[in-house]
């Protein structure tokens, strides 16, 4: 299969390597010193699973270069996803699909404003992979990547059939639900769970989950946005903040989210489109957000300074 995956942080990077090193014809799209690095020596990973090096069928910066495929990745940051979508433009022909693998529920809609509904598909990754030096990535789970999809609209398709015997084949543990959607906003709620408490308390897990209030808030970040789902139609399977309470007491004490190692390092996060993103459409439809607002709103300030917008000390 022709894949280009657009993004080369620690997700494409790692989705890359193991799409390339299964005999698909991978495009990489990345820049800077990634660029330059994936080019020089191709991906190099180090994992759990065992260390390789692979090259990309074509490593570039331009889309254009590489013309229409059959699938494109897209393995940017929430926040950078509508930029992204106007540059994957000259990569889609009319049989294209276009995967976001975002956590939150905005990317699928952003992408198919620009490409059309037909081309978008739903992907849900669970994924622990860094990118440790330019052109270089870190696998730290024992187990396989775990990937659900599914098409933008839920029906059924050929092509969610095709591309999860890929993903397969490539060595990760795929599954096709029947409610996309739903799985799609259970995730969210995980986000919402799982990254603001630990970073507006700025504590690693094993420290954050043994305090009641706090666990407490991060519950109730994760049933605001479930009333938020409910008010769009999208019920979240049943027995959610169990599920939650099982993975936070089985993660690693040390575990830290992403959005929170962004904001503690001055970096971009994706504040917005987690439980900034609860607060935006709870007031679209009326579902009061107070843990998901104290949650944003207190890391406002660190984000706005991340992206140039005000200066303090």
């Amino acid at each position: 299969m022709r894949i280009a995956v657009f993004g080369a942080g620690g997700t494409g990077g790692y989705l890359g390597a193991l799409l390339s090193r299964s005999a698909n014809q991978v495009s990489m799209i990345a820049r800077g010193e990634n660029l330059k690095a994936i080019q020089a020596i191709g991906l190099r990973v180090e994992s759990t699973k065992g260390d390789f090096v692979v090259r990309p069928a074509q490593v570039t910066s331009v889309p254009a270069e590489i013309g229409t495929v059959d699938t494109v990745i897209v393995a940017v940051k929430a926040w950078q996803v509508p930029e992204a979508a106007q540059a994957i433009v000259p990569l889609v022909g009319p049989d294209t699909a276009v995967v976001a693998l975002q956590n939150g529920v905005d990317a699928p809609t952003q992408l198919a404003d620009v490409l059309g509904e037909k081309h978008v598909m739903i992907g849900l990754l669970i994924l622990r992979s860094f990118r440790i030096s330019p052109g270089c990535f870190r696998h730290t789970f024992d187990s396989d990547p775990n990937l659900q999809i599914g098409e933008f609209d839920n029906r059924p398709s050929q092509r969610a059939e095709d591309l999860a015997s890929v993903f397969r084949a490539a060595g990760l543990s795929v599954a096709i639900p029947p409610d996309i959607r739903a799985s799609l906003w259970e995730k969210f709620c995980w986000a919402c769970y799982s990254a603001g408490i630990p970073t507006v308390s700025r504590s690693p897990m094993g420290i954050w989950r043994q305090q009641p209030e706090l666990r407490r808030m991060a519950e109730e970040a994760g049933l605001e946005a479930a009333a938020i789902a409910k008010a769009n139609g999208v019920i979240v399977p049943e027995g959610f903040i169990d599920r939650f309470r099982h993975m936070t007491d089985n993660l690693a004490p040390t575990a830290k989210p992403s959005m929170q190692d962004d904001i503690m390092n001055g970096r971009p996060s994706e504040l917005e489109s987690w439980n900034g993103a609860a607060v935006r459409l709870g007031l679209e439809c009326g579902v009061d957000t107070p843990v998901n607002s104290f949650i944003y709103h207190c890391l406002l300030p660190l984000e706005m300074k991340a992206r140039g917008q005000v200066e303090f000390d």
